[in-house]
């Protein structure tokens, strides 16, 4: 029989999927984390699906992964240290970046110091361009100079982000040329090869990210498949992508910056699916692990896709999916600062030591530790048995927190929620004005450990009338590298007028990027099914400083149909910013292609209806809203299409908790996702005085 794995590393869990190809049947299973030793999880939850559901490594057809290596490399700064080679008088591109403030309402703010030195930025003369052209040769003996200060500054990798390479990469090739015949054992990259983007700071800073961590990811990839294979597993390994597709982990160890965001793009496909599935035409997805809660809009089953998305400290300018860090997660560390303000994060527990109600040695407050002193979890093993929640010791660090506020136990654990669900709320209207859209008129998709756990919690805040919540939704992220296509992007910067004159050029290009998008997904993923071809253009009204994306039809441009791409771009910006002024020429900065083959789309049985209410399995003691009250206990494995039951209630199952506060009742639809809603206006639960939200 054959299966297929899906396994999504966070920061304390690591969630695998696995699906029965004939039956439809999804298993599932957590282990905590190795952050000490990435790659150990794998192999032992590959192991733990052998023993629980007797699936052995033989039987695994189609393996894919994501990991946060490459982004927690980026985070903590723990690549390989780069030099930077760029034209003479060019020296500050990173330094100067796009000289924004970090936060505007912060005075004291500073921008982080770059990723690669200013001492380790180095000159060399030669000169392109902006059309491509040669103004000025490249001179071999400044880049044979330059590498010599760079070894002697102790750089292990030499990032290329020359002037005007997007248009034209002679130079780059020639210098990168240089350095192979004098060091062909040092790591280059070419700017133009990691992303060819108009913008010399937005090209540099990509460039360097993927430098940064290329060597360790490489070397991580390389001991996941000499891992696989001596396990066992003949497929060959996958590796989830930041802009939500797949792609064949020999390739990820040349591209990793397109792996970055990979975990939250997964979340992101996974939650488009279950909407799609349910019906849901308006969804957005809360993501929320041990360190964070993401946000992503999902229209129509599909979230969106944007470039700059911060990595660390750093913006990256490659497609991804548009997910947004909106708080903190349920590992993340309350204190009370020397002012007396509780604060929550964005320090977290991880999985070592954990939460201190995991029982692993830590002792500090977290979000979980307060949600288990509320009452709300803890009435059964976390994890898949791989944690057995002690309230004792979530207790015992609660009470530090306690005494500094000079609150009771209770009290002081509901400070906590309330500070980590009031920055969310805080954060969520920021994104729904930024986009234009109201969060009430959303379904709440919480997914994720600890998503379940405070998603009713969050959409009283908000005033949202719906919550789903799937039916595995520990390990969605998982699911969503399952079931994710064979994607990649390409790229080809024109700078244009959209006109009669330019024609000719832009078909030229995209027929370019069309011939590359199947090459790629035909030569290097080895995929035989139906290819998917999106041809889009990055385009803006002569004048403006900056461009939007707009999606294009083929068959635009096999008519060479110039009116019906200039109206897409006018519906797209007036959309956008509420206006278009159809009489304005229009540029085209840049054409994309997006190649994508699907995968087999699990059909998973969906069941019988029944009536009435579930019986629950007990009942406990909660404390919400500054009163204590009863809340029955339901097994998520028990809980039938049809069922009903009312908030305030629990529902436990292997990968969650999923609390359902008072004013919210709900029922169990046919796929078995928690259809949650409140008939009444929400109650506002404001934050603690003294806190920092």
């Amino acid at each position: 029989m054959a299966h297929r794995v899906g396994v999504d590393i966070g920061g304390t869990f690591a969630d695998f999927c696995l699906l029965d190809e004939a039956t439809g049947a999804l298993s599932t299973l957590k282990v905590l984390s190795t952050p000490a030793t990435p790659g150990a999880e794998v192999i032992a939850g590959l192991q733990g699906l052998e023993q629980r559901f007797g699936i052995g490594p033989d039987a695994i057809t189609w393996f894919t992964h994501g990991t946060t290596v490459g982004v927690n490399a980026v985070i903590q700064r723990k690549g390989i240290p780069l030099a930077l080679f760029v034209t003479r008088h060019f020296r500050d591109v990173l330094e100067l970046a796009r000289l924004k403030t970090p936060d505007p309402y912060h005075l004291l703010s500073r921008r982080p110091p770059p990723l690669v030195p200013r001492e380790r930025v180095l000159e060399v003369d030669g000169r392109l361009l902006a059309d491509g052209s040669e103004a000025e040769p490249l001179d071999a003996a400044s880049v044979e100079a330059a590498l010599a200060a760079a070894e002697a500054a102790g750089a292990e990798g030499i990032v290329l982000a020359l002037l005007h390479a997007w248009r034209n990469p002679a130079h780059e090739h020639a210098a990168r040329a240089i350095i192979a015949a004098r060091r062909p054992d040092l790591p280059v990259f070419c700017s133009a090869e990691v992303w060819p983007i108009i913008r010399e700071y937005e090209r540099t800073v990509t460039a360097c990210v993927h430098g940064h961590v290329q060597p360790r990811v490489a070397h991580y990839l390389g001991s996941l498949q000499a891992a696989l294979k001596r396990a066992g597993v003949q497929a060959e390994a996958m590796v989830t992508k930041s802009n939500g597709g797949v792609m064949r982990a020999e390739l990820g160890k040349t591209r990793c910056v397109e792996m970055l965001l990979s975990g939250t793009a997964a979340g992101a496909i996974g939650a488009g699916f279950v909407a799609r599935q349910a019906g849901v035409a308006r969804a957005m997805s809360l993501d929320i692990g041990g360190t964070s809660a993401d946000v992503a809009v999902i229209l129509e089953g599909a979230p969106g896709y944007g470039t700059g998305e911060r990595v660390g400290d750093f913006p990256v300018y490659i497609p991804t999916v548009a997910v947004s860090s909106i708080g903190e997660g349920g590992g993340s560390i309350a204190a009370v600062d020397a002012l007396g303000r509780l604060t929550v994060g964005p320090e977290s527990a991880g999985s070592t030591p954990g939460p201190a109600c995991y029982g692993r040695g830590g002792t500090r407050p977290t979000i979980t530790d307060a949600m288990c002193v509320l009452g709300w979890i803890g009435h059964g093993e976390l994890g898949y048995g791989s944690v057995t929640v002690r309230r004792d010791l979530a207790e015992q660090a609660v009470d530090s927190i306690a005494a500094a506020l000079g609150r009771s136990r209770e009290a002081a654990a509901e400070a906590i929620v309330q500070v980590a669900v009031s920055g969310m709320y805080k954060e969520v209207s920021k994104l729904a004005a930024r986009q234009g859209v109201d969060a009430r008129d959303f379904c709440l998709m919480p997914f994720g450990g600890a998503g379940p756990m405070l998603g009713g919690l969050l959409a009283r805040e908000l005033g949202m009338r719906e919550v789903l919540v799937p039916a595995t939704p520990g390990v969605l992220s998982a699911l969503g590298g399952l079931i994710a296509d064979i994607r990649n992007d390409f790229l080809e910067t024109v700078y244009a007028d959209l006109d009669a004159p330019s024609l000719p050029g832009l078909l030229a290009s995209f027929s370019r990027l069309e011939a590359q998008a199947l090459r790629w997904l035909r030569e290097e993923q080895g995929f035989s099914g139906e290819a998917q071809l999106l041809p889009a253009a990055e385009m803006r009204y002569r004048g403006q400083s900056f461009e939007i994306e707009v999606k294009l039809r083929p068959e635009w441009l096999a008519a060479g149909d110039l009116p019906a791409m200039a109206d897409a771009f006018h519906q797209a910006h007036e959309q956008l910013y509420g206006h278009a002024d159809r009489a304005a020429p229009i540029q085209a900065i840049a054409l994309r292609m997006v190649a994508a083959g699907a995968v087999p789309i699990p059909r998973f049985p969906e069941q019988e209806r029944v009536s009435g209410t579930p019986e629950p399995i007990g009942e406990t003691a909660v404390f919400l809203d500054g009163a204590s009250r009863r809340a029955p206990l339901y097994r998520r494995e028990a809980l039938r299409h049809g069922h009903r039951f009312a908030g305030p209630c629990i529902v436990l199952q292997e990968d969650c908790t999923t609390c359902i506060p008072p004013g919210m009742s709900g029922e169990v639809d046919r796929f078995g996702n928690l259809r949650l809603g409140t008939a009444a206006p929400p109650p506002t639960t404001k934050a603690p005085q003294g806190a920092r939200v």
